[in-house]
């Protein structure tokens, strides 16, 4: 791992690194913030999960959160979205390829070489994490749209790994939209079946949940036809899944929702991960 940059931040450490991943097959840049409270002793983690076109950066430097992990003694990982570089398959649209990776692993060509973001953030980054940092083995996994719906899937197919659970935004029914039709199809094949594995409200129904999720959704989110939450919402419900959905009058899609709700949500966490 190499150390890209370090900042001091409200007291703790805002960290830049790179590392060259097995899983991904290329260097992989990610983030870690490191509140105070790390210096004397271990700290419970949350993940952020960042959506279309972001890079570790973008929540690093928009949504706030250090202020709030600060204040809880909590760290924060900002992994990227997905593989890069040369070599690394990609697409002119915006919403498949770099940046895109939907937090799968791909099957299909050309991005099963490198396109395993599932394995990348649940396995290898989660490893070399508590591996280096001064980190506990109490996580928990939160996100914002296309990372909105890699924090729910992931959690509720690993329920050991993470022990709460929130999200922003999240694309909720990817099946049925376009934005996850397109990419289960190219990382995964046409076989719709196995596209269950990694759509939040069909999980609801087969697997569901251990604990209680927080999911806020801007009412005026440019995308809500795309994002679903309808569909979720109906899921959690049906499920009698204990839940805290809430839509969030005149918000839209962007990092001003984030930063405005950002507290409520390290709070949240704070509470189950820290007791």
């Amino acid at each position: 791992m190499q150390t890209i940059s370090e900042n001091r931040c409200y007291g703790g450490v805002q960290g830049v690194y790179s590392h060259a991943s097995k899983t991904c097959g290329v260097d992989m840049t990610f983030a870690v913030y490191m509140p105070p409270q790390a210096k004397d002793g271990p700290v419970p983690v949350l993940w952020y999960l960042s959506g279309l076109t972001c890079t570790h950066e973008n929540a690093m430097t928009k949504a706030g959160l250090q202020e709030h992990a600060a204040e809880f003694g909590i760290a924060v990982v900002f992994p990227d979205t997905s593989p890069r570089g040369e070599g690394v398959a990609n697409d002119e649209a915006y919403d498949l390829g770099q940046g895109a990776g939907f937090y799968v692993n791909a099957t299909e060509s050309p991005w099963a070489p490198h396109f395993r973001m599932y394995d990348y953030v649940t396995q290898e980054l989660r490893d070399l994490v508590q591996k280096t940092f001064a980190v506990n083995s109490r996580h928990g996994i939160t996100g914002h749209s296309m990372g909105g719906h890699g924090a729910l899937t992931l959690a509720m197919n690993e329920p050991d790994l993470y022990q709460s659970l929130s999200a922003f935004a999240p694309i909720a029914h990817p099946s049925q939209s376009d934005w996850g039709r397109k990419q289960l199809a190219a990382y995964l094949g046409e076989d719709e079946s196995l596209w269950a594995a990694h759509d939040a409200t069909l999980l609801v129904k087969s697997k569901g949940w251990k604990g209680d999720i927080l999911i806020d959704q801007g009412a005026s989110d440019q995308f809500l036809d795309l994002l679903k939450p309808e569909a979720l919402a109906g899921a959690l419900a049906e499920a009698r899944i204990p839940s805290t959905f809430r839509m969030q009058e005149g918000y839209d899609h962007s990092y001003y929702f984030v930063s405005t709700f950002g507290w409520d949500h390290m709070a949240w966490h704070a509470e189950r991960l820290l007791g």
